[in-house]
């Protein structure tokens, strides 16, 4: 399970919590413009967390030179892809964020796109085979989800720039209107504590509760808009809904947690991350790299 976020003050940011009860390997990956992707050997560089799988990045989430932002989250049960459509853009899901972000420099356009594109069930191998996953895509004007299910693809517009798991987005965004009525104030003068306004917000693991609290705490976060505070308050609005090891189980007994979470200044390609044993935000920067290389740069964060 995971959340995302984007976020704005007088830059925009965008970041994630990746959930998970295991490791991929996964570090910062900075792919530059002449890396070989299959779509072509010229395109927009881009920094992201991403597993390395003979060479190739799988991104788990990545902000493009342009400052065009997408991150993948868990979608079981919901998520289908398509047989091979010969009249379009045949894409795996592998293949998604570094398709969209290496050709496109906003929404608008990564919308345009995807017009054209067929998401085709392809695992990246036998090894690692289709994930079902359903995707946020940003920049600093507007954010839409991306949902391929048994009805087709569909893209909704993003009011709250949260993103989490299941249901499908639509059910999240009427679910959320049950929670309009709260409040970061005081519900009397003779509230024996402060913040009592909010009372009713969910606080559970939950993808559904998830999404809720961090609307919430996404609207009603407070900050000077420096690039410190504005990293630190991300970071917060992360925290409220991060995973501690052992209060989520999975079936064969394993406890997902939050791995890591990161923070993308989209205007300057500064990557931020933190993770569950390293809780000092480290960062890389995207144009500290030779962005005209062929050569991938990957730096593991354990």
């Amino acid at each position: 399970m995971c959340t995302a976020v984007s976020y704005r003050t007088k830059q925009h940011y965008f970041g994630r919590n990746l959930d998970l009860e295991r490791s991929y390997g996964e570090g910062v990956a900075v792919t530059p413009r002449r890396y070989p992707f299959s779509f072509g050997e010229r395109h927009y560089s881009m920094i992201g967390m991403a597993a390395i799988a003979d060479g190739y990045p799988l991104y788990f989430e990545a902000t493009n030179e342009t400052g065009l932002s997408m991150a993948g989250l868990n979608f079981p049960g919901n998520a289908v892809y398509y047989p091979h459509d010969p009249k379009k853009e045949n894409v795996a899901p592998y293949e998604l964020i570094p398709y969209l972000l290496g050709l496109c420099e906003n929404v608008e356009q990564a919308c345009e796109k995807l017009e054209t594109v067929n998401v085709e069930q392809r695992g990246f191998s036998d090894a690692l085979p289709v994930s079902p996953l359903h995707w946020m895509i940003a920049d600093r004007e507007r954010s839409v989800v991306l949902e391929c299910t048994k009805e087709g693809m569909k893209i909704h517009k993003n009011p709250y720039g949260v993103l989490t798991n299941n249901p499908t987005f639509d059910y999240h965004l009427v679910n959320v209107q049950n929670y309009r009525g709260l409040h970061e104030g005081a519900l009397t003068e003779r509230d024996y504590s402060l913040g009592m306004g909010a009372i009713g917000l969910p606080g559970d693991f939950s993808s559904v509760s998830r999404f809720v609290r961090a609307v919430f705490v996404r609207e009603h976060s407070v900050c000077d808009g420096t690039e410190t505070q504005s990293v630190s308050q991300f970071f917060h609005i992360l925290e409220s809904v991060a995973m501690p090891r052992g209060c989520v189980r999975t079936p064969d007994g394993q406890y997902e947690y939050t791995r890591y979470s990161c923070c993308c200044n989209t205007d300057t390609q500064v990557y931020y991350y933190t993770t569950y044993d390293h809780a000092a935000i480290r960062h890389a920067d995207l144009r500290q790299t030779d962005l005209d290389s062929a050569n991938l740069c990957y730096t593991p964060i354990e």
